[in-house]
């Protein structure tokens, strides 16, 4: 990706409500009682489309391993609609000490497109946790979108 490019990338409006949606989604599909933490990975704009990231480590039985699950979402802003479409992926389970160095992988392979390193958030199975995070969009972001 050329400088122009990025700098275009950089004054990108994308869709801001990408992000909080998928977030929703990832609640209201698995819940936050297990949901141990989240990385959130700095989007993708490209004018009014917008590509993200998020990956969710859960609890399991085994307190030595966490469960690891994805959310990428598509989110675009025709002059019509508004279509947001996140998708979880499974991705297997590990130790959480190997997170850290999971998440640098991801940051790796996500190359010129990404734009820094994800931002952790501990949620530890809390419902107020993760609604604290949510508090931290405008609400007329968290309406209802076409999945």
């Amino acid at each position: 990706m050329n400088a122009a490019a990025v700098e275009r990338g950089n004054q990108d409006p994308g869709v801001p409500e990408g992000l909080p949606r998928a977030l929703l989604h990832l609640r209201s599909r698995l819940g936050v009682e297990t949901l141990d933490r989240l990385w959130i990975f700095p989007p993708i704009r490209r004018g009014r489309k917008e590509s993200g990231l998020v990956a969710a480590g859960f609890r399991t039985d085994d307190e030595d391993r966490r469960r690891l699950v994805t959310v990428s979402y598509v989110a675009e802003r025709t002059g019509v609609a508004l279509v947001v479409e996140p998708t979880i992926t499974p991705e297997g389970d590990a130790p959480p000490e190997a997170f850290p160095r999971i998440m640098l992988g991801v940051v790796r392979r996500l190359g010129d497109e990404g734009k820094g390193e994800p931002r952790e958030v501990e949620i530890d199975g809390s419902d107020e946790a993760f609604t604290r995070l949510m508090e931290e969009f405008d609400s007329a972001l968290l309406g209802v979108a076409e999945p």
